[in-house]
């Protein structure tokens, strides 16, 4: 019996499998000037491509293609989202991200010396940046200001602190001290609340005086001059030609 054998060629199937990102750092909370070391693992086939992107309000800049980032000695400007990204052109990308943290001392961006009146309401503000944010205290002549001091107000807020008084007094001028802390660190600025004088009702009235007592001063002075001599110079010019017509009728 005839016996025949068919060998056929066999086929290599390459399946592909979509990225996946198996794991990813926590969001972290770290000290100005420490090292950071980031992970992220993605598995697919083939296998896929990881990129690390730094997101943050200023700009989005590239970092790293690897799948650990290491950052020697952070600074407060390199806080913010940190963007995992692996790609292999099976599928979209798949993202995640890490949100780190970058804790630092107080620093007092603004403060800025007041001038009020007797009897008027002034205000006194600080500002301050800080992560975690800064606590305030006011002080002046090493004594601290309480909330609930008579005619003495003070608002906190995370950035600013204002020190309000409702009706300043001769004795409430003087140098305050503003202090802004948190757990690493305290700085303080000094601010000066001064008087500052207004015009009295007997100046207002004595400038009133003046101007109305100063010739050709005023607003319409000169146009009521004028009008004035135009009326008087039209009469006169005005007598003549009467006379004339008067003359003139009585000869005819």
């Amino acid at each position: 019996m005839f016996q025949q054998d068919f060998n056929f060629p066999s086929t290599c199937v390459v399946s592909t499998v979509s990225p996946k990102i198996v794991e990813i750092s926590s969001d972290i909370s770290i000290n100005e000037g420490n090292n950071v070391s980031l992970t992220c693992i993605a598995t697919g086939r083939p296998e896929p491509t990881v990129t690390w992107r730094h997101i943050s309000p200023k700009a989005v800049g590239f970092v790293s293609e690897d799948e650990y980032l290491e950052i020697q000695g952070i600074t407060r400007e390199q806080s913010g989202d940190y963007e995992c990204s692996a790609s292999n052109d099976v599928a979209a990308p798949v993202v995640r991200r890490v949100k780190v943290t970058v804790n630092y001392p107080p620093y007092i961006s603004e403060a800025k010396g007041t001038g009020v009146p007797v009897g008027q309401t002034g205000t006194l503000q600080c500002e301050a940046s800080a992560v975690p944010s800064a606590e305030f205290q006011w002080y002046k002549d090493d004594k601290r200001l309480v909330e609930g001091k008579k005619g003495v107000k003070v608002e906190n807020r995370p950035f600013l602190s204002k020190l309000i008084f409702l009706n300043v007094s001769e004795h409430d001028y003087g140098n305050y001290t503003c202090v802004a802390s948190n757990k690493l660190g305290h700085t303080n600025a000094s601010i000066t609340l001064f008087e500052l004088s207004e015009p009295t009702s007997s100046t207002l009235l004595q400038e009133v005086k003046t101007t109305a007592l100063t010739p050709g001063k005023g607003p319409g002075a000169i146009s009521e001059v004028s009008n004035g001599t135009s009326r008087r110079a039209g009469c006169v010019w005005l007598l003549p030609l009467l006379v004339l017509v008067l003359h003139l009728l009585l000869k005819f």
